[in-house]
C-alpha cells in the first residue's frame, strides 16, 4: 500500500509509475513525458515529489542505468556524461555514478574500435581521420583515441 497518496491525482500517479516500471527516468524526462500528456504542472510537481520521497524515482539509479547501458553499447565517458546532462541530471550525481562504474576507458575505446574496424590496417590519412572521428563521436578523449591508434600501429 502506498502511503500518503491522499490529494494526489491518481491517474497521473499511475501513469508515472507505469512509465517508471518500464525503465528508470530522470526527473526532467519524467516531467516532460507527463506534461506531454497534458497533466497540470502543480499535479506533476506533487507526484514527482511523492515519487522521490518514496524512492520510486531516483536520479542516482537513472544515472547508473544509463552508464551501464551505454558502456555495454561501446560509448565513452564524454558521450555518457553529455547525455545525462542533457537529460537534466546533476553533475555531482553523474560523477558519483561514474565513480561507481569501475571501467578502464582505454580498454573500452579499444573494444569499440576493434568492433567497428575488425583490426584492419589504416589505409591512409583519410581512413585514419575517419577512425578518429568515430571514436570522438563515441565520447572518448584524445588521449584514449591516440592510445588505441598507437596500439594499432604497434600490432603491425
Amino acid at each position: 500500500m502506498i502511503l500518503g497518496v491522499e490529494g494526489l491525482n491518481k491517474a497521473l500517479l499511475h501513469k508515472a509509475i507505469d512509465l517508471l516500471s518500464r525503465r528508470e527516468h530522470s526527473i526532467v524526462e519524467l516531467t516532460n513525458k507527463l506534461r506531454q500528456r497534458e497533466y497540470q504542472a502543480d499535479d506533476i510537481d506533487t507526484v514527482i515529489s511523492f515519487l522521490l520521497d518514496n524512492d520510486y524515482l531516483s536520479e542516482q539509479r537513472f544515472a547508473e542505468s544509463v552508464f551501464r547501458s551505454r558502456i555495454n553499447k561501446g560509448y565513452g565517458r564524454r558521450y555518457i556524461e553529455t547525455e545525462l546532462q542533457q537529460k537534466g541530471v546533476n553533475s555531482s550525481i553523474i560523477a558519483l555514478a561514474e565513480e561507481q562504474t569501475d571501467i578502464d576507458w582505454y580498454h573500452q575505446a579499444r573494444q569499440s574500435y576493434l568492433k567497428k574496424f575488425n583490426g584492419s590496417d589504416i589505409k591512409d590519412q583519410k581512413d585514419k581521420a575517419k577512425r578518429i572521428r568515430f571514436l570522438q563521436y563515441r565520447g572518448f578523449s584524445t588521449d584514449e583515441i591516440f592510445s588505441v591508434l598507437n596500439l594499432d600501429v604497434q600490432s603491425e
